[in-house]
């Protein structure tokens, strides 16, 4: 009896369909929810304005704490379904990736895991909201951080690479910058693939956590007119990669 085959990956526009009813649902969801958890919050606040009971004034505490956090929780939600429309700057992509290695170097110190990257030496120029692109690009790197975090490679150190490159479509001329995130933490089968961009997916297997990280990078890259692809093996590491729209140089500033 042969062997079933393994699932594959759901094709690009069946997942990009997916994801975008996803949205829908986490918009709609998010509001029906947001109303009566802000009644409980108020309800909490302003009977603990009059109560005495520590051990009462304790629990209404509590209550009004966990109500915040679902608010919290939705309003990550809401950022996914409906996030602010991007404020278009020329953005040279060197910069966000310098900031955001300075900022995750003291964490990679900590997991004892190295974090390279050989900035090229021409620009990555883009069309991009900074602010957005910074979040998704971070969301990558921590992803890769929390699966060495969880499996640390047995016979090397932990390491995530990223590169990045400006590239032309021989088919079509267009250009783009691509950037890959490269981790040699524990991968992931087609399971956890299909799923990896989902609000709230658990790959534990793959030390990958709860969260909407790789959502709002999914919808950021989205509505900057890029893909992000993903390429992994079980056990073999993983490469999520950002190829957006490249941009052209600003024409020199004339004379006065």
């Amino acid at each position: 009896m042969s062997e079933a085959a393994e699932p594959s990956a759901p094709p690009a526009d069946l997942e990009a369909a997916k994801l975008a009813a996803l949205a829908e649902f986490a918009a709609g969801a998010g509001h029906e929810i947001n109303n009566p958890v802000a009644v409980i919050s108020g309800r909490a606040q302003l009977l603990l304005a009059g109560e005495t009971d520590p051990e009462r004034r304790r629990e209404l505490v509590t209550i009004h704490r966990q109500a915040l956090r679902i608010r919290e929780m939705i309003s990550d939600l809401m950022h996914f379904a409906r996030p602010a429309r991007p404020r278009f700057d020329l953005v040279d992509l060197r910069e966000v990736l310098a900031g955001l290695l300075e900022r995750q170097a003291a964490r990679a110190r900590a997991a004892r895991v190295e974090l390279a990257w050989q900035p090229p030496s021409d620009p990555l120029l883009v069309q991009a909201d900074r602010n957005q692109l910074a979040i998704a690009l971070a969301a990558v790197v921590e992803n890769a951080l929390d699966a060495l975090e969880a499996h640390p490679p047995a016979d090397t150190a932990g390491r995530v690479t990223l590169t990045s490159a400006a590239a032309i479509d021989p088919g079509t001329g267009a250009r783009s910058v691509r950037i890959d995130v490269t981790d040699n933490g524990p991968g992931f089968g087609p399971d956890i693939r299909r799923h990896l961009f989902d609000p709230y997916f658990s790959g534990r297997s793959a030390g990958r956590g709860i969260g909407l990280g790789l959502s709002k990078c999914w919808r950021i890259v989205e509505l900057h007119g890029g893909v992000l692809e993903v390429a992994s093996e079980e056990g073999k590491g993983a490469t999520l990669s950002l190829i957006l729209p490249a941009s052209e140089s600003p024409a020199p500033a004339g004379p006065d």
